[in-house]
């Protein structure tokens, strides 16, 4: 009897966790999806919106002296190549450290992103913005943001993979805090320095968590089918054990 209770309550414990992680994705692949029926069936608000924007900061950007050279750098300095370099790096180191699965999944992510982040852009084929004065160009098409979506599963996925070794609550919430901050000053640079528009970056993030919550949830049932305890993994990383 009590070995039928237990399982009852870690069954509906696991359900718990699956919407949740349902629902982690959902959250944003919503935005993505809205976003890119509105860029695809060129809404004109939204065209009006992201000129206006557009404009607005990349002349703040302008008027600043140096400030565009300095986001220049820094938006490289966290480019798509730098969370690349730093997954592959987590994957030699986890896999020397005996976590072979946790290793295939940080490639896969960081992989599966970039690749997903491409055909989009080739669906879309979406031009990037024009404006007077440009300081810097990017090549291929402008929806959604390479760069943002690479910051946003980058950071997303490093933390995951760092979640095991910070105990405390504090520590994770600072890691979370400075993987949004990242993610939001990458955004933030792409439409500032004029070569994408806001919907462009917030499609790339969003569409970048939605990946990292995609294969978050795809490793939890790996480790179920494993007969490991449930995890969560926003909490606790992708793989607990590995602390």
């Amino acid at each position: 009897m009590v070995t039928m209770l237990d399982r009852q309550h870690s069954d509906r414990r696991l359900g718990v966790r699956l919407t949740l992680a349902t629902v982690a994705v959902a959250l944003f692949s919503v935005p993505f999806v809205v976003l890119l029926v509105l860029v695809m069936s060129s809404f004109t608000p939204l065209n009006d919106f992201d000129q206006s924007m557009a404009e607005r900061f990349f002349a703040h950007a302008l008027s600043i002296p140096g400030y565009t050279d300095f986001l220049s750098v820094a938006t490289e300095v966290f480019g798509p190549w730098t969370w690349r370099v730093l997954a592959v790096l987590a994957a030699v180191l986890l896999w020397a450290r005996g976590w072979p699965r946790l290793a295939i999944w940080s490639v896969v992510t960081i992989t599966a992103s970039g690749l997903l982040n491409l055909a989009v852009k080739e669906l879309v084929d979406r031009a990037r913005p024009i404006l007077p004065d440009p300081v810097t160009w990017a090549p291929g098409a402008s929806f959604p943001s390479g760069h943002a979506m690479a910051a946003a599963t980058g950071t997303s996925m490093l933390v995951l993979l760092l979640l095991p070794v910070l105990k405390r609550r504090g520590p994770r919430l600072i890691a979370w805090a400075v993987a949004l901050v990242i993610t939001v000053f990458v955004a933030y640079s792409r439409v500032a320095l004029g070569v994408h528009w806001v919907s462009d970056v917030v499609a790339g993030v969003a569409l970048g968590f939605a990946m990292v919550a995609a294969t978050a949830s795809g490793y939890e049932t790996w480790r179920r089918d494993e007969g490991r305890r449930p995890a969560v993994p926003y909490e606790e990383g992708v793989e607990p054990e590995a602390s």
